[in-house]
């Protein structure tokens, strides 16, 4: 028997376990300051704990997801869903032989940006910003990782690596401009940054119904007019014909994300192994995505949008929180504007360097839900 050190293991584990077209933390292209590598982390392992030992991970377990945190204890915050979205990249990733740890720094980062009070936090801001570009949680996350956390004594942000910083800003298509210098429009991002993307829309697709439904906005008979859940739920009488309302709405929230999943992954390695992808120069010259739905489940995950815009995004009692959450920016904005110098710590350093505006911004999309509540009460 040939016995391993803890540095061979490493070294030799992702050559054994990795497809030729994953992104493989020896091919990194760096970090932006060069600095000496851990011997028993590899670069993304390395990236994945500094996201989750940073302020900005923490403050998303209070920062809404759909319902405000004060709403009640068992509905999504960003942060669950952050590490739900983290949980099946790495299934995916898996099953596609895939770099598990790029994918799961990927996932764990992709909301660090985001605002309170969820998309209506960040629609507020985005138009608050309109003049300096807008506002952007994608583009706020790469942000934050690159220069709004202070860990480190030697630069800004975590340092994090190119494959990790281009997932975040390429997770999904966006009009506002970046820095296409250093992210070329032209080239597709790692299959693991792709598998990310879709794997954000399963889980707060498949979740939200768990949550609409838990709250009582969504009806349960209503939602038989939806084919994907319709399945499941005869799926679920078929198997367990005896359950009551809550175990079987976990019952079928499980299958909806299960269904996508194993779609998801049959449907991609289809078009990996079909267009014959042996490298991952041949996935970023590729032109179309290759981490994909298949139509039919495509389909189906379309009349489930729909049904959620419908039926729980628009309900009233969704449009008095979205309402009260641009009421709570919009005055944060105004009286920052108004008095910068109420700013906190470091922000306010910045003053006498950058337009206020930006400082403002990047200093409300920080908040969590129930500071900016506090604020808020001060000053209304």
């Amino acid at each position: 028997m040939v016995y391993l050190s803890p540095e061979e293991r490493i070294e030799n584990y992702e050559s054994k376990i990795l497809a030729p077209y994953a992104a493989f933390s020896s091919k990194s292209r760096g970090r932006k300051y060069s600095q000496k590598e851990h011997s028993l982390r590899s670069v993304y392992q390395r990236d994945r704990d500094r996201v989750i030992h940073s302020a900005a991970f923490r403050r998303m377990e209070y920062k809404t997801q759909v319902f405000v945190n004060h709403e009640g204890d068992h509905y999504r915050t960003r942060l669950t869903h952050t590490m739900e979205v983290a949980q099946i990249s790495r299934t995916i990733a898996r099953a596609l032989g895939l770099n598990e740890d790029l994918a799961e720094a990927i996932a764990l980062a992709h909301d660090l940006g985001h605002t309170p009070f969820g998309h209506s936090g960040e629609d507020a801001l985005n138009a608050l910003m309109i003049e300096f570009g807008g506002f952007n949680h994608n583009h706020q996350s790469l942000r934050v990782v690159d220069f709004l956390e202070k860990r480190y004594p030697d630069h800004p942000g975590l340092n994090l690596t190119y494959e990790v910083r281009e997932g975040i800003v390429k997770h999904e298509t966006t009009s506002l401009p970046f820095n296409q210098e250093e992210f070329p429009l032209g080239e597709r991002p790692t299959l693991e940054a792709a598998l990310v993307d879709i794997a954000d829309s399963i889980a707060y697709n498949s979740h939200d119904v768990d949550d609409g439904l838990s709250s009582g906005i969504l009806d349960w008979d209503e939602m038989d007019k939806v084919p994907i859940w319709r399945e499941a739920r005869l799926e679920s009488e078929k198997s367990h014909p005896i359950l009551d309302q809550r175990l079987r709405r976990h019952f079928i929230v499980r299958r909806l994300v299960d269904q996508q999943v194993t779609d998801l992954i049959r449907n991609s390695n289809d078009n990996i192994v079909q267009n014959e992808i042996g490298s991952l120069e041949a996935v970023r010259g590729y032109k179309e995505k290759l981490v994909i739905l298949s139509e039919s489940m495509h389909k189906k995950i379309e009349s489930l949008k729909l049904h959620l815009n419908e039926k729980m995004y628009r309900h009233p009692r969704m449009r008095e929180m979205s309402v009260e959450a641009q009421l709570i920016i919009e005055t944060l904005f105004a009286r920052y504007r108004q008095n910068p110098h109420l700013l906190h710590g470091r922000f306010k350093l910045r003053l006498e360097k950058e337009p206020a505006e930006i400082i403002i911004a990047d200093f409300i999309a920080g908040m969590t839900d129930r500071f900016a509540i506090r604020q808020y009460s001060r000053w209304k």
